[in-house]
């Protein structure tokens, strides 16, 4: 059994997700994330701005997966699929008077996604608060220590000294 397989089925029990639904989103999730990708988080969520419809959250260390079941005839549709790296202003707001987590970020397409996670109790808002805070807090690195290269910019090191600006007092 690999990695994804040993942490997707303990997060999707937690979460209290019915076999018959893990095995129906299964195959989605297996094209979207890699082998060797721990899960972090597996919920049922609903999108605040369409509140008709559900869908199924998976966050892994590495990507976001978002699939969407049709009501009438159950068929999924693969709503997000994104990389971590390639969101950006990601925010999540607990409510622990609702039991809910309202999770929002940008899409590299620009399109601002927003999802409302509800909780079965208020321990459980703070829970995923931390696991929301490890994935996008303590595991992203800083947009700054993403940036390769400035087109027109050349490296201090590759610079003579000559141009190297001297210090005036």
């Amino acid at each position: 059994m690999d990695v994804f397989s040993r942490t997707f089925l303990p997060a999707a029990s937690e979460a209290g997700l019915a076999a018959q639904t893990v095995t129906r989103h299964m195959p989605v999730f297996r094209r979207c994330v890699g082998s060797g990708d721990a899960t972090i988080l597996v919920t049922r969520c609903v999108r605040p701005d369409r509140p008709a419809g559900e869908y199924l959250l998976l966050l892994t260390h590495r990507r976001l997966v978002v699939t969407q079941q049709t009501r009438v005839l159950h068929r999924l549709r693969l709503h997000l699929n994104t990389e971590l790296r390639e969101l950006s202003n990601v925010t999540w707001s607990p409510d622990p008077r609702l039991h809910s987590v309202e999770l929002a970020a940008t899409a590299i397409d620009g399109i601002r996604e927003r999802f409302l996670i509800r909780t079965r109790h208020p321990k459980q808002v703070w829970q995923f608060d931390a696991l929301l805070n490890h994935a996008f807090r303590t595991r992203l690195r800083t947009p700054r220590e993403r940036l390769v290269a400035t087109i027109g910019e050349v490296p201090a090191a590759a610079r003579p000294a000559a141009f190297r600006p001297a210090v005036v007092r």
